[in-house]
């Protein structure tokens, strides 16, 4: 198949669509390569993905409502993993119209595109991030998420209503993956392990929020791609639910589905900050300090779901993972 995939110099993008060259698959790549982080590691990434004889690469901001409709109209797609996005929960405080822009406005075309040129399937990014101020642990898809806590947990709500809106008009097969802290070698420098790993090696200390009492529910990048493959082939189907009745968020009478992508073994700040150390042989020097607005102090999901549906679940050990992420770090910044 010709897949498109948004956000391919991004971290998750730039795995997913090297796992799908490896399949066999064509990709067409795109992104913006903004500067919210480093565009050289943008640019390595590409590099990655250039060496493949089934990629191609079109520089283009998913925001761009005409350059959009003109890529959805001159190449042939058959199905769309969108991952472009404006990330970070925190940056959201500093600069929201970055969400709507991207986030919001983005997403409208491709789902335009989506319906327009009979994309036989749209798997979207979504986020744990979602689940906002909700406190049952592990968070549910069949759980409301109503109350975010940031904007960018907002424009991913947002997203999920949206698409369920094109199933249900155009039939238009979507799928959401609520990703739960992605981590792992390419990773973004503005995520915890990446900071963690750069302060630690270069002896300055690390900023450990709510005390380090918050647990995240790590999840390694691969079993991330590994998900979104096996979802991807499977496209979303209608669920036979009335109408008039589908009051839960996990189901829908339209070709509509959204899955937890996580680990299910949260790990608290402190655990995480002591994997980065053994990996590096190190101690950091820790700067404890209050849950930072927008932040949830604990995400935990349930992967029922996407174990009926696609027969797999996230298992890589944090450890394995850590190490694997230190490794790349060394040998890349070595390089």
């Amino acid at each position: 198949m010709n897949i498109l995939v948004t956000g391919a110099a991004g971290f998750i993008g730039m795995a997913t669509a090297q796992r799908l060259l490896q399949d066999g698959h064509s990709v067409l790549g795109l992104d913006n390569l903004n500067d919210y982080y480093d565009v050289g590691l943008k640019h390595s990434r590409l590099e990655q993905l250039q060496a493949h004889a089934g990629f191609r690469f079109v520089k283009l901001d998913v925001a761009d409502r005409s350059g959009m409709q003109a890529l959805f109209e001159t190449q042939a797609i058959s199905r769309v993993v969108h991952l472009a996005a404006q990330a970070g929960v925190r940056y959201s405080l500093e600069n929201p119209h970055a969400y709507i822009d991207s986030n919001v406005t983005g997403f409208m075309n491709v789902l335009e595109g989506c319906r327009h040129r009979g994309v036989q399937h749209l798997v979207y990014a979504s986020s744990s991030s979602v689940y906002g101020g909700n406190t049952r642990l592990p968070f549910s898809e069949h759980d409301g998420v109503d109350h975010p806590v940031s904007l960018y947990a907002a424009t991913k709500k947002a997203n999920e209503l949206m698409a369920h809106t094109y199933s249900h008009l155009y039939g238009l097969p979507t799928t959401g993956l609520r990703f739960f802290t992605v981590y792992g070698p390419w990773g973004r420098p503005d995520m915890a392990l990446f900071l963690f790993t750069k302060a630690i090696l270069e002896g300055r200390p690390i900023a450990v929020y709510n005390h380090g009492h918050m647990q995240r529910d790590f999840t390694y990048v691969d079993d991330i791609v590994e998900g979104i493959v096996r979802v991807l082939n499977q496209p979303a189907t209608p669920r036979g639910h009335d109408f008039k009745r589908s009051d839960d968020p996990a189901t829908s009478h339209a070709p509509y589905r959204v899955f937890n992508i996580g680990n299910q073994q949260p790990a608290s700040l402190l655990d995480f900050v002591a994997c980065v150390e053994k990996a590096l042989g190190q101690t950091a020097t820790k700067t404890l300090l209050p849950l930072q607005a927008g932040d949830v102090p604990s995400t935990c999901a349930s992967t029922e779901a996407l174990e009926q549906w696609v027969g797999f679940v996230p298992a890589t050990p944090l450890a394995v993972g850590v190490g694997r992420f230190v490794e790349w770090y060394r040998g890349y910044y070595a390089a």
